[in-house]
């Protein structure tokens, strides 16, 4: 008989690689959450093969209801407000979106007396937040100080993942995933916006200005691909209540990203700053260390970045007809 997976977020850009990814397994059955204003483009050359059910995430009735119909063998909660610019503008909806969702989950779970499905939570590297110098590459035992309503939102879904482990021994395991990127990534963000504007100039559509915010801050990257098995295997080979870095391990300065995007288009351009790019505060730096899963599970990154920038790149340029 082959297991239940429901994914929370499948329409989003995380979820839909899992939804594909847990496909092409072919040993799942794949169940996703959708709200009823959900955009299903990423999800429509699939949504033959998996069931959707309508549900509000922060009404507890509604998960109770969902959780009940499917009882699924694994949960992948992969569902949240990512963007980080919004959980300044909406810092109250980013919170309750972000904690409510996690703890209807567990609350839904523990009274359907699932005591044996297993629940993976997609938590962020933005939970570490103001990280010095001398404290990278970051490991699970860094502190957390975190500069965004956005990772408030995450120290409490993860330490609620905890704490229902500890208090009810829920099978959960709390994933931080540091930044993860591929084609259909939001122009939202910085990578793909970037990618965005390179596109929009080589077809004429814009003047070649490409705008840019902080150009100084380094992330760590991980192409979604081999995020989303990195998922599949926390429920599969890590320790249950443990948390877990998934990262790639090495950071790119956001000017670094730009200029091997630059690399791969013949334009000329001219850079300018945006104000409206820059935030009240912004993590310097998100360099991870994945020795405790990899050593865990036996997972490692595959996918360059460079070939996940080019796949960016010419995801957006196929959006707007460039070859």
């Amino acid at each position: 008989m082959k297991e239940r997976c429901l994914i929370t977020g499948i329409t989003g850009f995380a979820g839909s690689y899992m939804a594909e990814f847990l496909l092409e397994r072919g040993d799942v059955e794949v169940y996703g959450i959708r709200r009823w204003r959900s955009r299903m483009e990423h999800i429509e050359h699939i949504e033959d093969k998996i069931t959707l059910i309508e549900c509000d995430l922060r009404d507890l009735s509604s998960v109770t209801n969902c959780i009940e119909e499917v009882r699924p063998d694994k949960i992948f909660h992969l569902a949240a407000q990512s963007f980080i610019p919004t959980s300044w503008l909406a810092p109250n909806d980013t919170l309750m979106t972000n904690i409510l969702s996690t703890l209807n989950i567990f609350e839904a779970i523990r009274k359907a007396s699932l005591l044996d499905t297993k629940i993976q939570i997609a938590g962020s590297s933005e939970e570490y937040g103001m990280v010095y110098a001398d404290e990278v590459p970051i490991k699970e035992t860094n502190p957390l100080r975190p500069l965004s309503p956005y990772g408030v939102s995450k120290v409490a879904h993860d330490l609620l993942g905890y704490q229902y482990y500890m208090s009810y021994k829920l099978n959960i395991v709390r994933t931080r995933g540091f930044n993860h990127s591929g084609p259909r990534r939001g122009d939202v963000f910085v990578e793909a916006n970037f990618a965005k504007q390179i596109a929009e100039i080589e077809k004429g559509l814009k003047e070649p200005v490409i705008y840019v915010g902080n150009l100084e801050a380094e992330r760590d990257y991980t192409d979604v691909r081999d995020m989303v098995k990195a998922y599949w295997l926390a429920l599969e080979k890590a320790d249950m209540g443990e948390v877990y870095n998934i990262c790639s391990g090495k950071a790119y300065k956001i000017k670094e990203v730009l200029d091997i995007l630059l690399s791969m288009s013949k334009i000329k351009v001219e850079i300018k700053q945006d104000p409206s790019r820059m935030r009240p505060s912004d993590v310097l730096i998100l360099l991870g260390d994945h020795t405790k899963f990899s050593e865990k599970t036996g997972w490692q990154p595959t996918i360059p970045f460079e070939k996940t920038l080019t796949d960016i790149l010419d995801y957006w340029r196929n959006h707007y007809g460039v070859k």
